[in-house]
């Protein structure tokens, strides 16, 4: 065994380049055949001087022999070594006519302490996101745009990387190299593709966002039965990692995360009521919710009459009118600050976690538009813990300052008090209202001497009317359970965003450019895209798990190669996929697809 360095000319282009081939001399009869095994390509980075040893060490891995010392190599040819025999191992096809997983039975005799096993690489969620792909046809809409092979390769491993493993995309890049079987399974080598080459493959897909979202959601109505008369809208951030001065996206604002420290990002998504993803679009980081909405309709082309769910942010009276104008109709969360309580002639259903839930609709007065009124025992009991932490830290943070009043070497002076009291009044997450606080001063009123404080409730807030929040709308013809039921809807694409942030390494972003950090974002839309897609297929057939539990399942079956000695001193290489335990078997059925992904490839040296 040997590697050939040839000189070829390229039709094409007319240039000279070397390729690089891994040739096996044979007899055939009476002549010497070359025959050549695996194509190394243009670029092979070992050095010239370790090919004679990188040959001995793959005869002796193909065929190993007890009695031979293994080759010492440096690390990165060892490891090129171990990668050249796994390609080896994968490009023997299954037999024509034979089924992958179905072999027909093959006897042969070995030697079971010669047993290796080798080059574990997972599998189960690749294969699922596969299937997922390919019932969308995302690789189809792919060529369309004019992405080659190698281009829709790098894409598939963007996407199907940020199913897998979250991360950004150089993790990616690295968890395609060692850690997946994807390009076994798509017959691709991933480690041949360069970290560069995933950058410019995201560049083009976010250049191609708006047909590509199309395509998607239009198959997957035509899949599901999609009812597309509600839009649900809300918008979320991330933030970046380092300094972004060449994004004129990356603005400080108001940070979900708490991270206010760094540059944000903001995402803009519109779902259909089964929350599959109609339509996204990326935002500076400081960007007013009110002013995304029109712009995002409009391009949506959203039906006259459709029904637009929207959360408190973005429902600003000015966008209502303009939905009224537009003919849209919609139901959003009142932005006023005042609570009302429900009206005592008010209904009571159950929520799916057997909840209470009161309700009341009452009309304006010109009957264009409704009000509901709504109490949830639930979120009561959680605004009321709320309140009573953040009441308990103030109050405990006025103390403090109260009984510092009586030890020496302390802040007596009334200004600079008053300036730790606003301080405290500043992080109390609005709680402070609720208090009046007074310093009581010496005779020469140049130093305080007491601090005292109670507590006088506001009425129409969170602290006297906990649980409670109106809706508006103007469906007047709708009850109040079909009303709320349907603003509940907004809650799941709550779920969305945990799900894109947790889920699907959503944050941070660690790219300068801004195109690169859109691509970012956009490829874990598609992402989600598909996850949601697997699991509304599950849920059909009563599997309901959440995207992360599947991940965790189907992540540890691999693909792994057995090694034998033959009875007859050759060597048997056997790779195929672990068998699928029960939980994945019980997804593989549910979805109709073969437990045993990649089929089984065999090598006899």
């Amino acid at each position: 065994m040997y590697i050939r360095r040839t000189k070829t000319r390229s039709t094409v282009q007319g240039k000279s380049y070397y390729s690089h081939r891994l040739v096996r001399s044979e007899r055939v009869g009476t002549k010497v055949r070359q025959r050549t095994l695996l194509n190394l390509g243009r670029h092979f980075e070992v050095a010239q001087e370790h090919w004679p040893l990188l040959c001995v060490r793959l005869d002796q891995m193909l065929s190993p022999q007890p009695g031979l010392l293994p080759v010492e190599l440096p690390d990165s040819v060892e490891h090129k070594a171990q990668e050249i025999l796994a390609r080896l191992v994968a490009s023997e096809p299954t037999p024509s006519g034979q089924t992958p997983g179905t072999a027909e039975a093959d006897i042969q005799s070995v030697d079971v302490n010669s047993l290796e096993l080798v080059r574990p690489r997972s599998v189960g969620v690749e294969h699922v996101a596969l299937w997922a792909m390919e019932q969308l046809r995302l690789e189809t809409l792919l060529a369309d745009l004019g992405l080659n092979g190698p281009q829709r390769a790098a894409a598939l491993g963007l996407i199907i990387g940020r199913m897998a493993a979250p991360g950004s995309e150089l993790a990616t890049h690295r968890w395609l190299r060692q850690t997946s079987a994807l390009g076994e399974l798509i017959d691709f080598d991933y480690t041949k593709m360069s970290l560069m080459q995933l950058y410019r493959t995201s560049d083009r897909l976010i250049r191609h966002r708006e047909r590509i979202e199309k395509a998607l959601f239009n198959r997957t109505v035509d899949l599901f039965g999609l009812d597309c008369t509600i839009t649900l809208y809300d918008l979320t951030n991330t933030y970046f990692e380092g300094d972004l001065g060449s994004n004129p996206k990356a603005r400080r604002g108001h940070s979900k995360e708490k991270r206010s420290d760094c540059p944000l990002l903001t995402l803009g998504l519109m779902l259909d009521g089964s929350g599959f993803v109609r339509r996204s679009e990326i935002f500076a980081g400081n960007i007013f919710e009110g002013k995304t909405l029109q712009s995002m309709l409009k391009a949506l082309q959203a039906p006259k009459g459709a029904l637009v769910v929207l959360d408190r942010g973005i429902a600003t009276e000015e966008n209502l009118t303009w939905m009224q104008e537009a003919g849209y109709r919609y139901l959003v969360v009142n932005r006023g600050r005042e609570r009302e309580a429900v009206p005592d002639d008010c209904i009571t259903i159950n929520t799916a976690n057997d909840e209470k839930v009161q309700l009341k609709k009452v009309c304006s007065e010109d009957g264009k538009e409704v009000r509901l009124y709504c109490y949830s025992e639930r979120r009561a009991r959680k605004e009321e813990g709320i309140a009573k932490r953040f009441m308990e830290r103030f109050e405990a943070n006025l103390d403090k300052l109260s009984a510092g009043l009586s030890r020496p070497r302390t802040t007596k002076r009334p200004d600079k008090l008053w300036e730790r009291i606003g301080r405290l009044k500043e992080k109390s997450h609005g709680v402070s209202q609720h208090y009046h606080i007074e310093l009581i001063l010496a005779e020469d009123e140049k130093t305080a001497r007491a601090l005292r404080w109670e507590r006088k409730p506001v009425t129409g807030t969170l602290v006297t009317h906990p649980g409670v929040y109106t809706l508006r709308s103007n469906e007047t013809d709708w009850d109040e359970e079909r009303m709320w039921r349907t603003y509940i809807m907004l809650t799941d694409l709550e779920a969305v965003f945990r799900s894109l942030k947790s889920e699907l390494g959503l944050r941070p972003i660690y790219h300068h450019k801004e195109e690169r950090a859109d691509g970012h974002l956009f490829i874990t839309v598609l992402a989600y895209q598909l996850v949601q897609f697997i699991r509304c297929t599950l849920r059909e057939k009563d599997i309901n798990d959440s995207w992360l539990g599947l991940r965790q399942t189907l992540n540890n079956q691999c693909r792994i190669t057995a090694t034998f000695r033959r009875t007859d001193n050759r060597t048997l290489h056997v790779r195929k996929a672990s068998k699928a335990e029960p939980n994945q078997l019980r997804i593989y059925n549910a979805l109709g697809i073969n437990p045993a992904p990649g089929g089984i490839n065999k090598l006899i040296v």
